[in-house]
């Protein structure tokens, strides 16, 4: 007979979502920035693999009223989540597209000119933001070029709502870091100083993304635009300027499949790259690669929790399980819950100790978990 319901949803492996976490983090970035500056939550990549859904109607709740995201069709998601605010689309959308950023009220960031001039001869009236590359040459009109910067102003189809630039090296914490970003912040207020000076409305001013604030917070804009900070990690371990009382908002979970012994001499996953040196207890992890877990960490000083206590991963992780070495942990069993991200006891994992033993960010860590991992929301 078949059922009806799906399995329960801590069957395998999962990701919990901690929503008060993430308002106390929008609390505490707002106690860090000068009093007028508001947020522009960073919600791409289904909020940086969160859930964009939950995480930005919280957002909402809190008081944010303007979001960013990558793409068109992220866009047009989120707009049947936020009916009301700005919705402003960072990546590249095609001019035959248009209409959609009209129909769904979104705002695009203008690249160049002649960008500019193409989405304008659609005939449509859209929203707009200027990139100005200041020196991470993504994207943008180059400030010395005033006049194709002033050209964008002078499309009439197009309704400049603000002005960015993207600071490429504000979580660096050299002298010649802080050099550069000083440098890029100088072009680009004195950008927006000469079109004040003749009268061009810039809109509202943004540069921070999240090291834009741990590192020069003091900064007076319209926006400030936090990503990876909002759901309460950083890119990776390292000291920022000011200090955050932030909370992570993600912790990641799966179940043993199957626990025994291993005799010495014996190898442990593909290619017997691990080989067992005395007996030990081998627990075998439902979750692997496909689930987002970077095959890099393999017997690189990956860790889990299993009962309180940090044990190694070994042996190759597979496409959809890993196997640890629990031989000192009692009374361990199929079931029982292992912790890949998060707290466990009096032990806990950050998701700046997986980014470090896979060699990458946190970032890279948070938007490759994959969609057969269901988002558990707690405090909803």
């Amino acid at each position: 007979m078949k059922h009806n319901i799906m399995p329960e949803e801590r069957s395998r492996a999962w990701v919990e979502i901690n929503l008060n976490a993430l308002g106390h983090n929008i609390n505490d970035i707002r106690s860090k920035i000068p009093e007028k500056t508001e947020i522009m939550a960073i919600v791409k990549a289904n909020a940086y693999g969160h859930g964009v859904k939950k995480t930005a109607e919280k957002l909402y709740e809190e008081g944010i009223k303007a979001f960013a995201v990558a793409t068109l069709s992220e866009g047009i998601q989120l707009r049947e989540y936020i009916s009301d605010g700005e919705i402003l689309v960072l990546g590249y959308t095609q001019p035959d597209n248009a209409c959609f950023l009209h129909e769904n009220r979104l705002s695009q960031l203008i690249t160049d000119n002649e960008y500019a001039k193409a989405l304008s001869n659609t005939g449509l009236s859209l929203h707009a933001h200027i990139a100005i590359d200041t020196g991470m040459h993504r994207l943008g009109t180059e400030p010395d070029d005033f006049e194709a910067v002033e050209s964008i102003f002078k499309c009439e189809n197009l309704i400049i709502n603000g002005i960015a630039t993207h600071l490429s090296s504000s979580d660096g914490s050299t002298p010649e870091d802080t050099e550069f970003t000083e440098m890029q912040l100088r072009k680009f207020y004195d950008l927006i100083s000469e079109l004040n000076s003749k009268g061009y409305n810039t809109g509202k001013i943004h540069a921070q993304s999240s090291y834009g604030i741990y590192n020069y917070s003091y900064i007076k804009s319209d926006y400030v635009r936090p990503g990876i900070m909002m759901y309460g990690v950083q890119s990776q371990n390292g000291d920022t300027k000011i200090k955050t009382d932030l909370q992570p908002v993600l912790s990641l979970k799966a179940i043993i499949a199957q626990v025994r012994w291993i005799k010495a001499g014996e190898h442990v996953s593909y290619g017997r790259s691990y080989t067992v040196e005395k007996p030990i207890k081998l627990a075998t992890v439902s979750i692997g690669y496909a689930d987002g877990i970077p095959r890099q960490m393999s017997g690189n000083n990956g860790q889990c929790i299993v009962k309180g206590k940090k044990v190694p991963i070994i042996g190759r992780i597979c496409m959809d399980m890993l196997m640890l070495d629990v031989t000192g942990v009692e009374d361990v069993k199929p079931g029982d819950i292992v912790t890949l991200i998060g707290k466990n006891g009096d032990e806990e994992i950050r998701c700046e100790d997986m980014a470090e033993a896979s060699g990458t960010i946190t970032n890279d860590i948070l938007t490759r978990l994959g969609s057969r991992l269901p988002r558990i929301y707690l405090n909803d």
